[in-house]
């Protein structure tokens, strides 16, 4: 989408996880056509799983360019859950496969932005009113989910299929239970 700068193209960057006791911090980046507009595209945390997936396929297909970035368990202890949430976002726009020459400007959701070679704004709740954001929200969210999927099967005691290593009720007990496991954030508070 362009935003009137210009025939600029927007950029949005978007993280997933920074709550979970468990896993890495995952974000995306993506620049959708100019003019895209869809019905799936809204906050992740707004949709259901099924409706995220299907909103990942058409982001897929529909994105101009797209990359995921993450930030992992002990990059989140050694630096903070906050630097490392910046981190994933700059590795996801190091991944974007975008020409340079194409100007762009980035919206990232929240009130920080990431250390990038091009100027970006911080806006609060991008990922409920900007498309580009939104897309970045449900990639970044559906990579993080499946990825704690695939830890379930290692760490199957943990049931981190369901609950995706956020502070539940069940994720607790079994911290408590078995001890924390090898994707714990260790300076996250468990009880």
């Amino acid at each position: 989408m362009t935003d009137g700068w210009n025939g600029t193209l927007v950029c949005g960057i978007d993280e997933a996880g920074r709550g979970p006791l468990a896993g890495p911090v995952s974000a995306a980046a993506v620049i959708l056509p100019e003019g895209y507009s869809s019905t799936l595209l809204k906050d992740s945390k707004k949709l259901s799983p099924s409706a995220r997936e299907k909103a990942r396929e058409e982001i897929y297909r529909s994105a101009l360019a797209w990359g995921i970035g993450w930030a992992s368990v002990s990059e989140i202890d050694e630096i903070n859950i906050l630097r490392a949430s910046l981190l994933a976002m700059k590795r996801a726009f190091a991944a974007l496969d975008w020409k340079p020459q194409v100007k762009i400007r980035v919206v990232v959701d929240g009130l920080f932005v990431p250390d990038i070679p091009v100027s970006c704004e911080a806006l609060i709740k991008a990922d409920n009113s900007v498309p580009a954001v939104m897309a970045a929200s449900i990639l970044a969210k559906t990579a993080r989910d499946r990825l704690m999927g695939y830890y379930s099967v290692f760490y199957p005691e943990y049931g981190y299929e369901k609950h995706k290593g956020y502070p539940t009720k069940a994720h607790r007990e079994a911290i408590h239970q078995w001890g924390p496991s090898p994707i714990q954030r260790m300076s996250f508070t468990f009880s």
